[in-house]
């Protein structure tokens, strides 16, 4: 065994019987390059990754691999997931290298930790021949390869600069129009998502877009958002059998998955689908909620309330063999042994056709067509059809669950735990199922119990009864954001006070006033070779625009001046750099949060909950909710409760009208276009 059998993460236990000396990413590690002035191999993935897996099998459990590995170099393994900060920093200097990023991701850097070379998955040849290159260089001429590291350092460092270039007076409204227009040129009109493979599903970008069109009444881009997620729900990218979404589509069609489950994936698909769901009440999508959402319980759940954070690509083939997939795809002859005389029905709503068919001989499901189509053609009634696909599905999955499932990784993510707890409280607003907030409180006394210290920072992992590694941005924002949307369906301020507390941890410990932006790491923490600042949104919004968006919220329930000043200089700051909208979509979202259509409503009196139940399952997501049953000190709702009466308080930019006590006249005002 080398030193990863002391770790606990899954992806490091993986990689603990290779004959690659592997160390974990610490100071330890880091001080004996140092001392041995070795160059340093830094490996970085995560344990549900396909090519993660392929280079591990090819490469480094190879033992000529390892002997020209553990001969010259100190190798240091990485799970991306449990130090997001260390993958940001290499990712960018691949990037700049390369021109582009992934995973695996493999980089070559001086003794110090700055990077020399570096690329993702290499075939055993091309990783073996420039190990033994670059060692022969420095041996020979170090000198030369210092002098590019010192200029890639440079170039790192540039890039995480944010150019501070506020455009006073910037008409923020048009600026977005256009961008949304350039936008629309990328969509793919005939599936759904961008006109490109392969397709990622980054659930942001539809959650603006669907608040755009509709703030908008803009009929067009509505139509191609419930287009793309009906073919996301169509596609084998979601698994109808047992639910949950598979990470990103290898094809235009959203037909083949790249086939991990993640937690962050499928927290914030079920938060977009379930507002999708409240705007037009579409029964494909409350089957999407439900069955992810049993998924998650039934997978992923854990005894403690928290969440597991993936499933593996790869499983065991009927011939042993790891394979990517194995789990989840069918053969002709298995369904029609299964299905039996509904077979040709079954081949007509899942495709199994050349529509369908994927490899060799192995289909992975997918619909094109809806359920109401096929009925219609079939003589059957859409309860009749419906019925049926419940019935295969049930098949199919008791047989499925005889086969070798996908490996679990068993950590608990502080930031995709509160991820997945605000899809639980979105899917609550929708569907008004208990058991969904349940779920989410429960998860929430876990981030507390578990993950929140007693001197006031949050953890980042958990596993094995042990919360580890000081928490990141992304961790407070999600959890500060996943406690506001509890407060917003409980009307419970303890939720705000958490909040609160937390927004006050993160603005003393991760704020960086000159850049006006908050570092993805705390102050607390050893100083990696660059600062970084993520501000872009990806498949996971960037920690930066979830936390200018908390404190734009936050800011108007405390009324907090402060809180809502530094959200409003870090969108000035960010909105004339976007060139690329997808990149920025949570962003965007913030600047129709801050524009006139926005309103505040305080909902005072004795049926506040009962009357928020009501508000907060309808899409108006351009109003922030507070409420209260009785006299409240939260500063946004202090000396508006009048015993015996139910007062509707409908307010824009701090400015509120008179209050009403009739509901329909309260909806009314808060629309944008009266």
């Amino acid at each position: 065994m080398n030193e990863l059998h002391l770790e606990t993460s899954p992806y490091l236990l993986q990689h603990a019987n290779n004959p690659v000396h592997w160390k974990a990413w610490n100071n330890t590690s880091l001080t004996s390059a140092k001392e041995k002035n070795s160059l340093i191999v830094i490996s970085i993935g995560y344990s549900a990754c396909h090519w993660c897996h392929v280079m591990e099998h090819e490469s480094f459990e190879n033992e000529s691999v390892a002997a020209v590995m553990n001969a010259h170099f100190v190798n240091i393994k990485v799970d991306r997931e449990e130090r997001p900060d260390v993958d940001a920093v290499y990712m960018k200097a691949v990037q700049i290298m390369t021109g582009h990023g992934g995973w695996p991701l493999n980089i070559v850097a001086l003794p110090d930790g700055r990077p020399v070379w570096g690329g993702t998955y290499f075939r055993i040849e091309e990783w073996t021949d420039t190990l033994e290159q670059l060692q022969k260089m420095y041996q020979l001429a170090p000198e030369k390869m210092i002098d590019y590291a010192e200029k890639l350092h440079q170039g790192i460092n540039a890039i995480s600069i944010i150019q501070n270039e506020s455009q006073v007076n910037i008409n923020q409204q048009l600026l977005v129009e256009n961008l949304v227009a350039k936008w629309k040129k990328s969509f793919d009109w005939e599936f759904g998502g961008m006109a490109r493979a392969p397709k990622f599903m980054m659930p942001n970008n539809y959650h603006f877009l669907l608040r755009y069109a509709h703030q908008n009444q803009d009929n067009e881009l509505l139509d191609f958002v419930n287009l793309t997620l009906t073919k996301m729900a169509y596609g084998g990218i979601f698994d109808t059998v047992d639910g949950g979404f598979s990470r990103y589509s290898v094809d235009i069609k959203w037909h083949v998955p790249h086939f991990e489950k993640m937690l962050y994936d499928n927290g914030q698909l079920i938060s977009l689908y379930s507002d999708a769901y409240k705007l037009t009440q579409n029964p494909l999508y409350k089957e999407i909620i439900e069955k992810s959402l049993n998924f998650v319980n039934k997978e992923w759940k854990t005894a403690e309330g928290g969440f597991y954070s993936a499933l593996d690509a790869d499983s065991l083939n009927d011939k042993e063999h790891l394979e990517e997939g194995a789990f989840y795809v069918w053969k002709n002859n298995q369904l029609k042994v299964l299905i039996k005389e509904d077979f040709e029905l079954f081949s007509q709503v899942f495709n199994i056709n050349s529509f369908g068919l994927w490899e060799e001989e192995n289909y992975v499901l997918i619909q094109n067509r809806s359920l109401e189509t096929i009925a219609e053609q079939n003589h059957l009634s859409l309860t009749e059809l419906a019925s049926k696909k419940k019935n295969w599905e049930q098949l199919l999955y008791t047989e499925r669950e005889k086969r070798a499932k996908p490996r679990l990784d068993d950590k608990c993510l502080t930031s995709w735990n509160a991820i997945m707890l605000k899809g639980y409280v979105d899917a609550y607003k929708a569907l008004r199922n208990q058991d969904y907030l349940n779920a989410a409180i429960a998860n929430a006394n876990f981030i507390i119990k578990k993950l929140w210290s007693n001197e006031g920072h949050l953890f980042h992992s958990y596993k094995n009864g042990t919360s580890s590694i000081n928490g990141y941005l992304e961790d407070y924002c999600f959890v500060i954001g996943a406690f506001i949307a509890i407060y917003e369906v409980t009307l419970e301020e303890k939720w705000l006070h958490d909040a609160k507390q937390l927004t006050d941890y993160t603005l003393e410990h991760f704020y960086d006033a000159e850049q006006a932006f908050f570092r993805f790491t705390s102050d607390k923490d050893d100083a990696l070779i660059s600062v970084h600042f993520e501000t872009e949104d990806n498949v996971i919004q960037a920690s930066n625009s979830v936390m200018a968006k908390n404190l734009n919220q936050l800011g108007i329930y405390f009324n907090n001046s402060y809180y809502e000043k530094v959200s409003q200089q870090m969108l000035a700051v960010l909105l004339p750099m976007i060139d690329y909208p997808s990149a920025y979509s949570n962003w965007l979202d913030l600047s129709l949060s801050l524009s006139e259509q926005n309103r505040e409503l305080a909902i005072c009196g004795p049926n506040a909950k009962e009357m928020n139940t009501i508000i907060t399952g309808l899409y108006m997501p351009n109003v922030i909710v507070a409420g209260t049953e009785k006299s409240s000190p939260l500063p946004f709702l202090k000396d508006r409760f009048t015993p015996g009466k139910n007062l509707f308080y409908v307010c824009q930019n701090k400015t509120c009208q008179l209050p009403v006590e009739d509901f329909q006249e309260m909806i009314t005002q808060l629309s944008w276009k009266s």
